[in-house]
């Protein structure tokens, strides 16, 4: 049975996304494990990072990663410390980091909304095609056609 594929907008700080593609995952929400067990094997994935560092206060704004969800099932990876945040494999493209900005006009996700930062402060949500289409152009992404509807 086919199902329909989503497109999600995950928010962390560019130097944790660059760890999970380095390692081939995500994870978001501090590790939880709910946002994850909504996203599906073949739904896309881009990451947008308000900051190079975590905790650290803006200055980056720029989409730092996009891929495409592996099959199986949210798991616990161990990041150290006692810390066994929850993870989806991802196939994760080769694509440039790209700024926010020239965009906001243009992406359904912003256009229009002075107050577009506010939706992002749960760390995923849904997007739509388009806008996911954008973002990996701007990213200069080169996604497996099979994988994307």
């Amino acid at each position: 049975m086919m199902t329909e594929k989503s497109f999600w907008l995950a928010v962390a700080s560019a130097d944790h996304v660059r760890r999970g593609r380095r390692e081939g995952f995500m994870q978001v929400s501090h590790g939880k494990a709910g946002p994850l067990r909504r996203i599906r094997p073949g739904d896309g994935v881009v990451y947008y990072s308000p900051s190079s560092v975590y905790g650290e206060k803006g200055g980056l704004r720029h989409f730092t990663a996009i891929g495409v969800v592996r099959e199986g099932e949210p798991y616990q990876g161990d990041m150290g410390g006692g810390f066994t945040p929850f993870r989806r494999d991802i196939d994760w493209a080769d694509a440039s980091e790209a700024p926010i900005a020239p965009l906001l006009d243009r992406l359904e996700l912003t256009a229009g909304k002075a107050n577009w930062g506010y939706q992002l402060r749960f760390g995923l949500l849904k997007i739509g095609e388009g806008d996911f289409r954008l973002i990996a152009e701007t990213m200069g992404a080169a996604l497996p056609t099979t994988s994307i509807p």
